[in-house]
């Protein structure tokens, strides 16, 4: 049996969090994080698929976050769309540059958040095992 592709949802605010859960719950296991040091704890134990980012959040911003992985082979290469309130054109450029996916402004349609999480992962493929 396929596991569930895991979305690891990373936001300061309990209201965002609860919003994606709800949205994508039914389809994938969507893991939440408060803080972006959370998230890379959580990273650490679990394999995720995809991350969906707030930029400002306290401590450790979105774009840190995105560098601390950059940094770390084994979380290097997973997706990342920024999930944000920030729709200036500078958030939208640095996100780019750092290698996000995708940049989805708040508030956002559920169906184009779906669409466009569908389509990062289905260009993911799995790693084959060439020495078996």
């Amino acid at each position: 049996m396929l596991r569930k592709k895991i979305i690891l949802a990373v936001d300061d605010l309990p209201s965002n969090l609860t919003k994606v859960r709800e949205i994508l719950g039914g389809i994938y296991d969507v893991r939440l994080a408060k803080n972006a040091q959370m998230a890379l704890s959580m990273m650490n134990r679990i394999d995720v698929d995809l991350v969906l980012l707030d930029i400002e959040m306290p401590g450790m911003s979105g774009f840190d976050f995105v560098d601390a992985c950059r940094e770390n082979e084994s979380k290097r290469d997973i997706p990342v769309i920024f999930l944000t309130s920030h729709a200036s054109e500078k958030f939208v450029l640095r996100a780019a540059r750092a290698g996000a996916k995708d940049y989805i402004h708040q508030p956002f349609e559920p169906h184009t958040l779906m669409a466009k999480i569908s389509a990062i992962l289905s260009l993911r493929r799995p790693l084959i095992n060439l020495s078996s």
